[in-house]
């Protein structure tokens, strides 16, 4: 048997473990106060994606009796997607189980600031993007609303636009996909640098905020830890699994938005923070050792951004210096407006602690890499008690406007 090189450095597996080793040392590298840290698997998995599907994917794209290495890779991509939802779940339902004990107060306090900030996000970001294509005439409708959908990083905003645009065929199915597929990753990089700069250029200081919602939330910094238990691996896999079925129920809202659906990570987030609140059900604790479900959160956030890179990372780049150029633009404007309004909004009209609303900003961008951004820069769980809250109301203004996006004339 003889080893194959090439087979071996396509193989998505090679290429995820070493973007997030090679991501995790880039991510120490200390740039004045800032550092990149987990994020840094999303450089590396950018350009190692440019680089292997430019040379092992797409000199054979129009060509037959093509290496298998690169039928796999133009059939599946450089990750399966199957593999990338799988992970995603793992971190969302650490994420939610950790946050869960403080779910009951932050929605009493917080409750109708965050629907309100949910809707406003998202509103922000299509008025954004229509406004953008009215200034440059001649932009395809459908590729907008893909945009939109990536700006955002919303998965289940791209699966109702793709629904919603089936009946005009494939060529408009295939344009709300580039959108989204070229909007995605400067949609990461707007919400991870936004959780990071922001509170050095409005002048926050992390461990105030944090004593200010302790107190707010009536909290003790001995009552804030949790307690350590022992993990329960039946109640988080059964965590993962009830959350999967809640993301599947499709609700309906009327023929303009047809039907409503959490998503796998929404409904795992959803199910995670309300397992996690009622603390224990006959013999599953779903209160487990924070310091293992931490341990899950970090792992699983480092592949999951490493896999963004890979997937995406020929598209953005190829794009930036193509016809691609003027969608990308619009993009960083739309994630960067959407953020910056629900920021003054939520910061200086409702009083929200950053602590809480750094989690709101990435549930009202419906966004998985933000969350663990904030989590990062914060070095509180608690921020996904306020993305939580926020994510379902943005995922529904999300789907309402994207559908909107498509069907308003320029």
């Amino acid at each position: 048997m003889t080893f194959n090189a090439t087979h071996f450095i396509t193989n998505h597996f090679v290429l995820i473990f070493f973007s997030v080793v090679t991501g995790l040392l880039v991510g120490k590298i200390e740039f004045g106060k800032f550092k990149l840290g987990t994020s840094g698997t999303l450089f590396t998995g950018l350009i190692m994606g440019w680089y292997i599907y430019k040379k092992y994917a797409f000199p054979y794209e129009n060509l037959e009796n093509i290496p298998t290495y690169a039928t796999k890779i133009l059939k599946y991509g450089l990750v399966p997607n199957d593999l990338f939802i799988f992970n995603l779940i793992l971190f969302v339902a650490a994420v939610g189980l950790l946050a869960s004990k403080d779910l009951g107060k932050v929605l009493k306090k917080y409750g109708l600031k965050f629907v309100f900030l949910g809707f406003i996000i998202t509103f922000t970001g299509a008025a954004i993007c229509y406004l953008m294509s009215i200034l440059n005439e001649g932009q395809n409708p459908y590729a907008i609303s893909g945009v939109y959908t990536g700006a955002l990083t919303s998965s289940p905003g791209l699966a109702a636009a793709l629904e919603t645009v089936s009946s005009y065929g494939n060529n408009a199915e295939s344009m709300v996909g580039f959108g989204y597929a070229i909007a995605y990753v400067p949609g990461v990089f707007i919400v991870i640098l936004f959780m990071q700069f922001l509170p050095y250029i409005f002048k926050m200081d992390i461990e105030t905020e944090k004593a200010l919602f302790l107190k707010e939330m009536n909290f003790s910094e001995g009552q804030s830890k949790e307690t350590e238990e022992k993990f329960d691996t039946i109640a988080f896999v059964f965590a993962c699994l009830t959350g999967f079925f809640l993301g599947k129920i499709k609700i309906y809202l009327g023929p303009t938005i047809k039907y409503f659906s959490l998503g796998s990570t929404g409904g795992v987030l959803v199910s995670s923070l309300l397992l996690g609140y009622a603390g224990k059900i006959g013999p599953m604790n779903f209160r487990m050792s924070s310091r293992i479900l931490n341990a899950i959160q970090e792992i699983s956030l480092s592949f999951f951004l490493s896999m963004v890179g890979l997937k995406y990372g020929y598209t953005t780049i190829h794009s930036a210096t193509g016809s691609g150029a003027y969608l990308i633009y619009i993009s960083f404007l739309c994630g960067l407006t959407a953020l910056f309004v629900g920021f003054i909004i939520g910061r200086y009209v409702f009083k929200i602690n950053w602590i809480m609303l750094s989690g709101a900003l990435c549930g009202g961008m419906t966004s998985t890499p933000g969350l663990g951004a904030a989590i990062e820069a914060t070095k509180s769980n608690n921020v996904a008690a306020g993305y939580g809250a926020t994510y379902p109301f943005a995922l529904l203004g999300m789907i309402l406007f994207t559908i909107l996006l498509y069907r308003i004339p320029v």
